[in-house]
């Protein structure tokens, strides 16, 4: 008998709304602490893959420094995110446990393919950071692909669930249970998946892009100038910079899906309560008494951004009873934040592309480092309150118009001191994480030869090699 039917059989306690609250904030907790790390497995290997190219192709030592040194990070931000994806899973049949009986079989697949993901990724992962000076040059790159491959297969797994999730599909329900199960109809034939794909990818190499970049911008402020340090910055923030400007396309592309089957949380996107043609977008403001108070109309903007159609009929919240409407002002807040912070990221995309494509050099005003030191946090800002957006929007449904979410949600008492224990557990990985990266960036820079002997090129403004520190 598997998980879920053993989870069915099992007797569920009376649920408290008490316990909801609480496991919300559990879950809350546990996504927003892996999310960020995601990013790294998906965008990092192919950081370090593409520097190890370079290495590869001109003998420049440098590139083979960094990618050597990155692929110990790549080591470290692994481990942790085995441990917070291991919790995840946990909470998902802790907290959740009627959500994981009734339909584990319909999803269950995706998490299967992940584990194998999973494993595959660990194996390579160790050989690629063990095998710098053990394997040929060539064959100590093949052996990152795998890498990359499997941090995208992985995630691609969790994003098949998610997606279901939000459109429910490739079954049927009789008498309160699932049946004629087709998974992968449910997983990889869902029109939702493709646009959060491809949303959360570009977000996994804009996040992972800025907050690399964001760290030698820092020592860059500081008058660490040197070749290590240029190469360090141009590679992740080259690929952030052309990430974020089309984010803003694949957003446009994933409103416009949730318009047409998620339009309650379209309209708590916008605060609008009453369906109307022609509908507003309000810059700013609080959502109460069923209107939007001190925002900044923007006429016509809704139906436009939704349906391309600036007369097009929106939906309304009075569509839907108040019991089936999302918290409308953090699900609005979020929504406006991520979409903030996107243009703000990809107008400091647009300064430095147009300084390195124009002038053919690296921006050289102070204040543009500044604000790349600023915009690595402000990405994972904008990441976690696009997961917010998402899964908030989502409410009162944990799958959309099939389970409410107090119906999955677990009866058992103590979750308070889980979510004590849960606080204690991310402290530990959060100093073990900056203890690690700090011994990592203390460490001297060791630049050895390219596989054709060929010496660095250290520029005049650049201090010896072995001063250099990350």
């Amino acid at each position: 008998m598997t998980l879920p039917h053993l989870l069915a059989a099992a007797p569920f306690a009376p649920v408290d709304q008490e316990y909801l609250f609480e496991a919300r904030q559990m879950q809350a907790l546990s996504f927003a602490v892996h999310i960020p790390i995601v990013c790294f497995g998906i965008a990092f290997p192919a950081f370090v893959l593409m520097l190890e190219g370079v290495w590869l192709r001109t003998g420049d030592p440098i590139h083979r420094t960094i990618a050597k040194r990155w692929s110990k990070v790549m080591l470290a931000l692994f481990a942790v995110g085995v441990v917070t994806g291991t919790i995840l899973s946990f909470e998902l049949g802790l907290l959740w446990p009627n959500f994981m009986a009734t339909y584990g079989e319909v999803f269950g697949l995706g998490f299967t393919l992940e584990a194998f993901s999973f494993f595959l990724e660990a194996i390579f992962i160790a050989i690629y950071v063990y095998g710098w000076d053990r394997l040929s040059p060539r064959a100590h790159f093949l052996s990152g692909i795998p890498v990359v491959v499997a941090g995208f297969t992985g995630s691609l797994m969790v994003l098949t669930v998610n997606a279901w999730m939000n459109n429910p599909g490739g079954f049927r329900v009789e008498g309160g249970r699932v049946a004629d199960v087709r998974p992968l109809e449910a997983l990889f034939g869902n029109e939702y998946l493709w646009h959060e794909l491809v949303h959360m990818y570009i977000a996994g190499y804009i996040v992972a892009g800025f907050l690399t970049a964001s760290v030698y911008a820092w020592g860059w402020l500081k008058g660490r100038r040197g070749r290590y340090e240029r190469a360090a910055l141009v590679v992740p923030l080259t690929v952030a910079a052309l990430a974020a400007p089309v984010q803003i396309v694949v957003g446009d592309w994933a409103a416009r899906s949730v318009a047409r089957d998620q339009p309650t949380k379209l309209a708590a996107f916008e605060g609008l309560y009453e369906t109307e043609e022609g509908a507003a977008v309000h810059l700013g403001g609080w959502y109460h008494g069923d209107e939007i108070r001190y925002g900044v109309p923007l006429p016509r903007l809704l139906s436009l951004l939704a349906f391309h159609d600036p007369d097009a009929r929106v939906e309304g919240l009075e569509e839907v009873p108040a019991t089936e409407r999302p918290p409308v002002n953090v699900v609005r807040v979020a929504f406006q934040t991520m979409v903030g912070v996107g243009f703000v990221l990809a107008g400091v995309a647009a300064v430095y592309l147009y300084v390195f494509l124009r002038r053919r050099r690296l921006p050289e005003s102070a204040w543009f480092y500044r604000a790349l030191v600023v915009a690595g946090p402000l990405s994972v800002v904008a990441l976690i309150a696009g997961w917010v957006t998402t899964e908030v929007g989502r409410q009162p449904w944990v799958v959309y118009s099939h389970m409410r979410t107090e119906e999955a949600v677990t009866g058992a008492s103590g979750i308070p001191l889980g979510y004590a224990s849960l606080v204690l557990v991310y402290a530990g990985l959060l100093a073990a994480v900056v203890w690690i990266l700090r011994r990592l960036a203390r460490a001297p820079v060791d630049v050895q030869p390219g596989p054709s002997g060929v010496a660095p090129l250290v520029s005049g403004a650049a201090r010896p090699e072995s001063e250099e520190r990350r």
